[in-house]
């Protein structure tokens, strides 16, 4: 065996024990912060993690496996609320944590859907609220079903502290609504709600929550309904599920249409058509963060042409 051979089994040994160390860390991060809504890490650091075990299964692809974190999104739903199966699977996002990869992510668009250079790519771009996940289910208009993501695949009933959300419309009233319809949201804990709650609790000596995400993820999964509706919670419509027809052609007609069904959409949002401006606009975000109403961790840019969506598919997790 030459010295090149030996150096390059060292290196792959190095990677599978850095492998280890971090999904380990990964996975212990992950159920306190789904599981338990107790983070002991900022959500910039978890990121750090996930992209450098992503980056190390980009160089060793035998590293990834069915059991790797790379796969999994969430935790499993926990034990006191009953089980639902998603329709679709509730998916993770993909990170970029510089230009650079933005970059490089937006030319990766362009291989793909086979597009020239000068070709523009509408890109929506909206506020990521620190918050729970929710899918919300209507039949005939009807709100019949809500469920954290959970694991992706099977999330907690969740329908009846969801009905006590005064941005969660329990009846739709369109005629042209389709019969099965499936939003998709965050729910969130607003600033001003947040720092009273954590007041009041300090008033009778129990402990506050450590940020507006612990406390929303908290109220939400109470056994006792009326502790979630006395903690005011906020809910943004985002996306569609499961749904009986979709004669939208663009994200930012889907946002239309939430609004008018009643869900509040997240703001500031932009439509950016190159790199320049969802540069421009991520900036713009970080100047105004300190003042909005609620907490972000980050910016969501969706391909606008629903079409070009669906070509593109989902991540993995």
């Amino acid at each position: 065996m030459s010295l090149f051979d030996l150096e390059q089994e060292d290196a792959k040994a190095t990677a599978y024990k850095s492998h280890k160390q971090l999904s380990e860390q990964i996975a212990k991060h992950d159920a306190l912060y789904h599981g338990q809504d107790n983070p002991e890490i900022s959500d910039g650091a978890y990121d750090k993690l996930r992209h450098e075990l992503d980056k190390l299964e980009s160089d060793y692809p035998d590293l990834k496996s069915s059991t790797s974190p790379s796969q999994k999104v969430g935790s499993k739903p926990a034990r006191g609320f009953s089980k639902i199966t998603h329709a679709l699977p509730m998916l993770s996002l993909s990170n970029v944590f510089n230009e650079e990869e933005l970059i490089e992510f937006m030319d990766r668009i362009r291989r793909f859907l086979n597009l020239t250079k000068d070709e523009p790519i509408e890109i929506i771009a909206e506020p990521k609220i620190d918050g729970l996940s929710c899918s919300l289910r209507y039949e005939k208009g009807i709100l019949v079903q809500a469920a954290t993501r959970g694991d992706g695949q099977i999330g907690e009933d969740i329908l009846e502290n969801v009905k006590t959300i005064a941005d969660i419309p329990h009846k739709i009233n369109d005629n042209d609504i389709p019969d099965i319809l499936e939003v998709r949201g965050e729910i969130y804990m607003r600033r001003d709600e947040f720092i009273a709650l954590n007041k009041a609790l300090e008033e009778q000596d129990k402990p506050p929550f450590a940020n507006p995400r612990n406390a929303a993820a908290g109220s939400v999964r109470q056994l006792n309904s009326n502790i979630t509706k006395s903690r005011n919670l906020s809910f943004f419509g985002y996306a569609l599920g499961e749904i009986t027809s979709e004669p939208w052609e663009t994200q930012n007609e889907i946002r239309d249409a939430l609004k008018n069904w009643g869900f509040p959409q997240a703001e500031p949002s932009g439509l950016c058509l190159n790199t320049q401006e969802i540069i421009a606009l991520y900036k713009n975000l970080e100047t105004v963060r300190p003042d909005l109403p609620y907490e972000i961790d980050g910016v969501v840019y969706k391909v606008n042409r629903r079409d070009w969506r669906e070509r593109l598919g989902f991540v993995s997790r």
